[in-house]
């Protein structure tokens, strides 16, 4: 692979990484519940399920389970139901988080691997990924060249730019929570992202293939 190639495929893969989603809406909120720090275990969550999206569709499952109309209705629509599922405790937490400490209390009984979990669970819900990876690797592969090391390299580029997404989301997050510090502040914008959660679950369930 071309240097200029490997720009325009980080591009592409930059672009359709960095806009809202489910993972970068998780990101957010881990920013700001738990801050940037502890959020790299969320990230590396991501990374770890982008990855395994990322080799089926290099190794050719990616086209069978696109193909399959039962196994991606099952995941998306277990992962619309996780994201809703989500939204709703959001929200009702952030109700019945108006008692002084309450928030803290929450996030220091939040261990790092409910974090890398939750963030498992919510980028392998979108099954979505797969087809993006299936439909934008074959763009950039050199037939003439050594298939290996060219998926190598574009792993390695989805990798570093998965992370550095989650984290751009995460550090926003910790940003907003620096300047919504107060318990009642707090508690509403725990109850905006959890609608956010809620309304990005509906979206999943609601759309298709292409």
């Amino acid at each position: 692979m071309s240097f200029n190639f490997f720009i325009l495929f980080s591009i592409t893969v930059f672009v359709a990484s960095i806009i809202p989603g489910p993972s970068m809406l998780l990101a957010l909120t881990h920013g700001m519940n738990y801050g940037a720090k502890k959020s790299i275990v969320s990230a590396l969550g991501n990374l770890t399920v982008t990855l395994i999206q990322a080799t089926v569709s290099i190794i050719g499952l990616g086209t069978v389970l696109i193909a399959s109309e039962t196994v991606f209705q099952i995941v998306k629509f277990a992962g619309s139901a996780y994201l809703i599922y989500m939204g709703i405790s959001m929200v009702v937490f952030s109700k019945k988080a108006q008692v002084e400490n309450k928030f803290e209390k929450e996030i220091k009984s939040f261990s790092l691997r409910k974090m890398y979990l939750q963030s498992v669970f919510v980028t392998a819900g979108n099954p979505k990924a797969i087809i993006f990876f299936t439909a934008v690797f074959p763009q950039f592969i050199n037939p003439d060249a050594d298939y290996a090391s060219q998926f190598l390299i574009m792993l390695s580029g989805c990798s570093v730019i998965a992370f550095s997404c989650f984290m751009i989301y995460a550090v926003g997050g910790q940003k907003i929570a620096a300047v919504f510090s107060g318990e009642k502040l707090r508690a509403s914008m725990q109850k905006i992202v959890g609608f956010a959660f809620i309304s990005a679950g509906i979206t999943l369930a609601l759309s298709h293939k292409r």
